[in-house]
């Protein structure tokens, strides 16, 4: 039968293997999975913990109702507004997006300090000049000792 011919798999296929088994792009991936974990962590802090206590401390608001009602009309929650079809602006939610960036950004911190702390203290310490360096060396100083004719 000769008028089968096997396919070739295209030659960038091999080359995007390579790419996606580095360790780089595999480090990437598990930690986009372990931030999209962390945000679910924060999302519910900010939402069940934070939000309850601040309110309750400024009067019982609960920050996830804070709207404006775009139509005018009075709704008790974003939910019966955007049933209606109403356009709102929700204040409350952007105050919790912004409460959500300072944990994550807090956290980050702690966590790029810890970092760079363990990789101060393991580094090695700097070995002597390379034999090709103290070469070097020697032939600028008797350069230098030479006197110029």
């Amino acid at each position: 039968m000769s008028g089968f011919r096997t396919i070739r798999p295209p030659s960038w296929l091999s080359e995007f293997k390579g790419f996606i088994m580095r360790g780089s792009v595999v480090d990437l991936a598990v930690g986009i999975v372990i931030g999209a974990a962390f945000t679910g962590v924060v999302n519910s802090l900010v939402k069940d913990i934070i939000n309850p206590l601040i309110g309750a401390l400024v009067g019982g608001i609960d920050f996830s109702n804070v709207f404006v009602a775009l139509n005018g009309h009075h709704y008790a929650t974003i939910a019966a507004a955007k049933t209606a079809g109403a356009a709102t602006i929700n204040i409350g939610l952007f105050i919790n997006a912004i409460i959500q960036f300072v944990i994550v950004a807090f956290a980050i911190f702690w966590v790029i300090k810890a970092l760079t702390h363990l990789k101060l203290h393991n580094t090695p310490a700097p070995s002597g000049p390379s034999p090709t360096e103290t070469l070097l060396a020697e032939i600028r100083d008797l350069l230098k000792a030479k006197p110029i004719a």
